[in-house]
């Protein structure tokens, strides 16, 4: 059941303040960020108003935000149909994501939903391309003046001319095994709109393994060992390096020793669209005692100019590596390749404040996602929310929440 809980100091507005540690003397302050509360109100299984996207007809799940050339906030962000009908959340996401877009003439509320404006390529009559399943975790970028959609797709491998199984493999996870990262490029959201792109005919990165014991298609020569690229490339988060000129994409990939664990490794190009040479390292590497890496995925990073650090949120799955309760946790870096815990690691338990004074225990609280200023600095949080585990439901109980941050700095 949802937990609740009045809470009516006025101190306890700050739910959130994270030390995010620098390098530099004149920015080596305490970096401090507080989550204010946010305009929703519980409305059975769902939080709405303004700071809360849903849809009673879809999943609402992670969304990314960029301020247009026009003044306005544009969200895109991942969707599929619920229903009676449908299968349920684990398996919806699998066959039949989209990504949606949405807009606002605020960054922290009132986005409203627009259109579909990507999903699989099947529906558009090419079956066999590399995305032709589905098309989720969008990630929106400006470089220069050319806004860049990451994105990841999928195809049925059993539809290729080249398909080879050992063993019986489900539908739904021979798809999640084809995972791949694409991009496409437009000059507006007016073309964006319009359908003024052209679609990628190739993803930018593949995974180079296959490395697991059963039930994996394709799988590598027996002996191979791993590399973070395995089975699967997913979670793009794409961020430029100053010091070099170099675009950094983040991804994550798969780890089976032997139960199932996220990892992440990271790309390199000269290019916002590639070609992208992944290194052989782990980044985001919390070893566990037994050598292991922490489970985590969903990375989003940015790059403070300031004080030339670049910033990563990741979902911890276990605690290990926020040292608390799971929930979501900070890194930091001097060049986006080598990464250190903060002092506190711990970025945001799974619990919302409501403008009413009520703390709101919520059951998934991932992909997020931060609007920051050209700086750096953050100024809304954003991350995929459900108070129920929508896993086994298909009545589209999720939502995409947005909260307000206060930087002290």
């Amino acid at each position: 059941m949802l937990k609740r809980r009045a809470t009516l100091k006025r101190s306890f507005l700050v739910i959130l303040i994270i030390q995010l540690s620098a390098c530099t003397q004149k920015v080596n302050d305490p970096f401090e960020i507080t989550a204010l509360p946010i305009d929703a109100k519980i409305h059975g299984e769902l939080l709405t108003g303004p700071s809360v996207l849903n849809d009673p007809n879809r999943f609402v799940w992670g969304a990314n935000v960029i301020k247009g050339k026009d003044g306005r906030y544009h969200m895109l962000y991942n969707t599929f149909d619920a229903g009676d009908s449908l299968p349920e959340f684990t398996e919806n996401w699998v066959l039949g994501s989209k990504i949606a877009y949405a807009v606002s003439d605020y960054p922290d509320r009132d986005f409203k939903f627009k259109k579909i404006i990507l999903q699989g390529a099947a529906k558009e009559g090419n079956p066999t391309a590399w995305d032709a399943q589905m098309v989720t975790n969008p990630h929106i970028k400006r470089f220069n003046d050319t806004f860049y959609l990451y994105y990841v797709g999928s195809v049925d491998p059993k539809t290729l001319p080249k398909y080879e199984s050992l063993g019986e493999i489900t539908k739904r996870n021979r798809v999640q095994q084809f995972q791949q990262i694409g991009v496409l490029s437009f000059n507006s959201f007016e073309d964006l709109l319009a359908g003024n792109f052209i679609r990628p005919s190739a993803p930018i990165l593949s995974p180079r393994t296959r490395v697991k014991k059963n039930h994996v298609v394709h799988p590598s020569p027996q002996g191979m060992l791993p590399l973070p690229d395995n089975i699967i490339v997913t979670n793009p988060a794409v961020v430029y390096r100053p010091s070099d000129n170099k675009y950094l994409l983040f991804f994550k990939g798969n780890l089976y020793d032997p139960n199932w664990r996220g990892v992440h490794g990271v790309a390199i190009s000269d290019t916002p669209t590639g070609p992208f040479q992944p290194r052989d390292t782990f980044v985001f590497d919390v070893p566990l005692k037994d050598g292991r890496l922490a489970s985590a995925e969903d990375p989003f990073v940015w790059y403070h100019s300031k004080r030339k650090l670049f910033y990563a949120i990741i979902k911890d799955f276990s605690g290990k590596i926020t040292e608390a309760d799971p929930g979501l946790a900070i890194l930091n870096s001097k060049d986006g390749i080598h990464w250190t815990k903060p002092k506190n690691s711990l970025f945001m338990k799974k619990s919302l404040l409501l403008k009413s004074g009520e703390e709101v225990s919520v059951n998934r609280l991932e992909r997020p996602f931060m609007l920051v200023d050209p700086i750096g600095n953050p100024l809304v949080f954003f991350a995929a929310c459900s108070l129920i585990d929508i896993n086994p439901t298909n009545k589209g109980a999720s939502f995409n929440v947005h909260i307000p941050v206060l930087v002290n700095r």
